[in-house]
């Protein structure tokens, strides 16, 4: 334990400190990301390109979620930051080197069998696309050009373990920058020449396997330099490499687990009326910022130390976490109320205009605001994971997250299909169909517009479902290790009753603005202000610590 206690100031500076840097390389990313959703929802709305394109683009994906950040992280970085924070460079030089050969390997022999055989590949995991339609033949051809880029993409998340393991959070984090940029200017060039959905879903697969040799590249400089002990091999017998592989297996069920519930989605969404799996992943795109922002940005930044800590002091351990659960409510409670009041307008601010209409923004803010309900769930899981994994508990994250798969698709499946009978006007929701549990018909799965139906709503209530169960069992198992974490921190009352009168004041703020003729993005930005203002008002009276340092960065806090 440090002089200063179990949690003393340079505790605190460093958790400051990187979590702020990881936060700044995935808010950049992000907002590229963003960026890329808005101008596929511009050119190619929820239409057959955006649900090939969306599908062609996970379905490879599966490989790198499988093998890269979240896996790599839990199991390669814990052993290689033991490593250097020990003196043993030239073990972690080796240790590197042969993780990064057998992920080539692995991952190469991979990429060959997806390509060769994307037809059945996408039969199985979407398997509403009718073989021989449109979509179908599409996404089979985006599937085969994006696929090679995922191999690079493993190896770029094996480099973002070794920078993160010597602390340089904020490269490893902005590197995905240039994909998203190559993707991005891939369907703005096409689009100056053509508006055909097909091309334009073509180009940008080009762009994504472009951005991907480019992430990769962009890190190897760095990674060299901190790591000149490297050697590539496909050496089992270099220092560690057991131990990852153990480990590697181990959160590999969870993080497998993890993704097969994703495709669960992505299959159940495609036996929905057409247009779900668009309106899906355009919500998880926002949804998934605040989780990365704030749930990651902590649980990457603590992870390096959180492996070298001497776990036997139970009060520092949980000290830490108090401060990183703290630190991620304060950000999430007012995000995740504006995703519950302001889902609609958040919507229609970012992606509205061009092929995505007032109805498709209805549709996707519905299924975004159910997704606010697991928000502070999914972001807390992701700390209490990183104390798991830092103690060399692989196993219990990854029952913990297959227990939450099977939650979810039993939720969400038994909801979603009598949620399909209602669609999504500029109005609101109207009851289109007879409220069943039978799956959607050809005619509506394959149509070429949007029927704009809700059953996607059912798939995000059980994912919600399952987050906060996930949650509930990666606290007690915190709690019987260590001790109780404090709720937020220790500032749960101040974050509720701050989070309970942000929520008054923007549902006060829609319901007047909705009789003032005023821009919908002009009235998005004021509800949001007034969500934002009450909740940073009242956290700075009530002293919370992020509430004073975020308004003294901005010359607002005051002494």
């Amino acid at each position: 334990m440090s002089a200063g206690g179990p949690w003393d100031g340079d505790d605190q500076a460093e958790l400051r400190r990187g979590s702020t840097l990881v936060a700044l390389g995935i808010l950049a990313s992000r907002l590229t990301g963003l960026l890329r959703e808005i101008a596929t929802a511009r050119f190619l709305g929820v239409g057959v390109g955006a649900e090939a394109f969306k599908a062609a683009l996970r379905i490879p994906n599966l490989l790198q979620n499988l093998l890269g950040e979240g896996v790599l992280s839990a199991s390669f970085v814990p052993v290689y930051s033991r490593m250097i924070a020990e003196g043993r460079d030239e073990d972690a030089g080796r240790l590197a080197g042969a993780i990064a050969g057998l992920l080539a390997l692995v991952t190469s022999t991979l990429v060959v069998l997806t390509v060769a055989f994307a037809p059945a590949v996408t039969r199985v995991l979407a398997w509403g696309f009718e073989p021989g339609s449109e979509r179908y033949e599409l996404t089979v051809t985006l599937v085969r050009i994006i696929t090679p880029g995922v191999g690079l993409l493993v190896l770029s998340a094996w480099a973002l373990g070794i920078l993160n393991s010597h602390r340089r959070f904020f490269l490893a984090y902005v590197a995905p920058v240039v994909w998203n940029v190559a993707i991005i200017g891939a369907l703005v060039v096409t689009a100056l020449m053509t508006s055909t959905e097909v091309t334009l879903a073509r180009a940008m697969a080009v762009g994504a396997l472009v951005g991907s040799a480019a992430q990769f590249l962009v890190q190897l400089p760095t990674v060299r330099r901190l790591a000149p002990e490297l050697r590539l091999s496909l050496s089992l017998s270099a220092p560690g490499v057991r131990t990852v592989a153990r480990r590697f297996g181990q959160v590999l069920a969870g993080r497998g687990s993890v993704q097969i519930g994703s495709y669960v989605d992505l299959l159940a969404a495609s036996l929905l009326a057409a247009g779900a799996v668009a309106a899906l992943t355009f919500a998880q795109a926002i949804f998934l910022l605040p989780v990365a922002l704030f749930g990651m940005s902590v649980a990457a930044s603590e992870l390096p130390t959180l492996s070298t800590i001497d776990h036997s002091d139970r009060e520092r351990v949980v000290a830490r976490l108090d401060a990183g659960l703290g630190r991620v409510a304060f950000f999430v409670v007012p995000t995740a109320v504006a995703f519950l009041v302001a889902g609609e307008h958040i919507v229609r601010l970012l992606f509205q205009g061009g092929r995505f209409s007032a109805a498709a923004s209805v549709q996707v803010g519905a299924i975004l605001s159910v997704y606010g309900l697991g928000l502070l769930a999914s972001t807390w899981s992701r700390l209490l994971q990183s104390v798991l994994y830092g103690s060399g508990d692989a196993r219990t994250p990854a029952l913990y997250a297959g227990i939450r798969v099977g939650l979810s698709a039993i939720v969400g499946i038994s909801l979603m299909l009598p949620l399909d009978a209602f669609a999504a006007t500029p109005e609101g929701f109207q009851l289109v169909d007879d409220v069943t549990w039978r799956i959607a018909d050809e005619e509506l799965r394959g149509g070429v517009d949007s029927r704009l139906r809700l059953g996607a709503v059912g798939l995000a209530l059980g994912a919600v479902v399952g987050s906060w169960i996930e949650h509930a069992l990666l606290r007690v198992r915190v709690r019987v290790l260590y001790a109780a974490p404090r709720v937020a921190g220790g500032h749960g009352r101040s974050l509720a009753i701050a989070g309970l009168l942000a929520a008054a004041t923007g549902i006060v703020a829609g319901r007047v603005l909705a009789e003032v003729e005023l821009p919908g993005r002009v009235v998005a930005v004021l509800i949001l202000a007034a969500i934002a203002v009450p909740y940073l008002l009242v956290t700075r009276l009530a002293r919370v610590p992020e509430a004073t340092e975020l308004l003294s960065r901005i010359g607002l806090g005051g002494r």
